[in-house]
């Protein structure tokens, strides 16, 4: 495996995460670049043929990957990335790509009028993104893992199919139909990912995704980035029977937990039993990880594993008030000896 000596080591070390037994230390993320970037090539076709060329895409990235150093229990992988609306398109949506991120064009019409009663399997998303792993799968070979796309399922799905401000009215006019789509898209939903998750489970041992943790089973992230908008009574008459769903699917499962607005659902996040961990993400213009050390004490202290994003200056702090179990770590470092440095300032984390 590129810039890895050893990832039966690093798939070990996620294994004793994932139970809380981790005593020694907590799980870091971190990486540096061996020399500075070089510039991406040009792309001289359109956006959406640049988002989706496979051989582009891999080419890119072996260099990044020939060109970063591995710190802790990182890894490199690549996985095929369309933007966070790629169930949605799959059900139906189109998709509009930048620069950096893509979005869905909406669904005009009545609630009435959404059809999700049958996976469209040639669906031009649905047959890109089993296209685009395919290909990913074929060119790792070993050198690096592939992770499951960014697949955003109940009350997102329906998101990226209606809008925010069109969704949040039709849980009010048309409650028992939102009810009733959600579930009948998870039956879709089900069958995308295991789709995509034994695509890749023919080909590598263990999976990961975007957030970059390893399970040498499986596991996925949950998500429902719809919780800033909507109150407790919301969240558990319209989000959370479908949300258990997901995790008995997953098998194992880190919550995406996305900005202060949706902190007011973090205790009932926390009674899920089989939810392992939750990945609190602060936020841009919010303070960084030390500030938010009562939320991650209320996480730990529910038996839930963490995934946080870090500054250096936030460590001390957080040594101090957390324990290393379920904890994982991740940051960026502007040199390998910063990234070495850090790292043995996290091996002595023991309380």
């Amino acid at each position: 495996m590129i810039g890895i000596s050893d990832f039966d080591a690093v798939s070990r070390r996620y294994l004793e995460c994932w139970n809380l037994e981790n005593h020694d230390a907590p799980l870091l993320q971190i990486r540096a670049r061996r020399k500075p970037a070089a510039p991406e090539p040009p792309y001289r076709r359109s956006l959406r043929e640049r988002w989706t060329d496979t051989e582009f895409i891999v080419k890119t990235a072996r260099q990044r990957m020939a060109d970063t150093y591995y710190g802790g229990v990182s890894f490199p992988m690549l996985w095929p990335n369309l933007g966070p609306d790629i169930f949605g398109a799959i059900l139906g949506c189109e998709l509009v790509f930048g620069e950096d991120t893509s979005w869905a064009v909406h669904i005009p019409g009545a609630l009435e009028e959404l059809r999700l009663r049958a996976l469209d399997t040639a669906n031009v998303w649905y047959q890109t993104i089993l296209a685009m792993t395919r290909d990913i799968l074929d060119d790792a070979g070993g050198d690096y893992l592939v992770g499951v796309t960014d697949l955003h399922g109940g009350m997102d799905g329906l998101v990226s199919l209606r809008g925010p401000e069109a969704l949040c009215l039709d849980l009010y006019e048309n409650p028992d139909l939102v009810k009733k789509l959600n579930f009948e898209s998870f039956e879709l939903y089900r069958s995308v990912y295991r789709r995509l998750d034994e695509m890749i489970g023919a080909k590598q041992k263990g999976s990961t995704n975007w957030m970059g943790v390893y399970h040498p089973q499986g596991w996925y992230v949950s998500s429902c980035d719809l919780l800033g908008l909507i109150s407790n009574d919301m969240y558990g008459e319209f989000v959370e029977p479908e949300l258990l769903l997901e995790i008995e699917l997953y098998g194992n499962s880190i919550f995406h937990l996305d900005g202060p607005a949706a902190l007011r659902h973090l205790d009932s996040l926390l009674q899920i039993k089989a939810l392992k961990g939750i990945q609190w993400v602060y936020g841009a213009g919010q303070p960084s990880a030390a500030h938010w050390l009562g939320v991650l004490q209320k996480i730990q202290a529910a038996g839930k594993m963490i995934h946080i994003e870090v500054r250096h200056g936030d460590l001390p702090a957080l040594k101090e008030h957390l324990k290393p179990e379920g904890l994982i770590l991740n940051t960026g470092a502007r040199s390998v000896e910063e990234a070495r440095e850090i790292e043995a300032y996290v091996a002595g984390w023991k309380r």
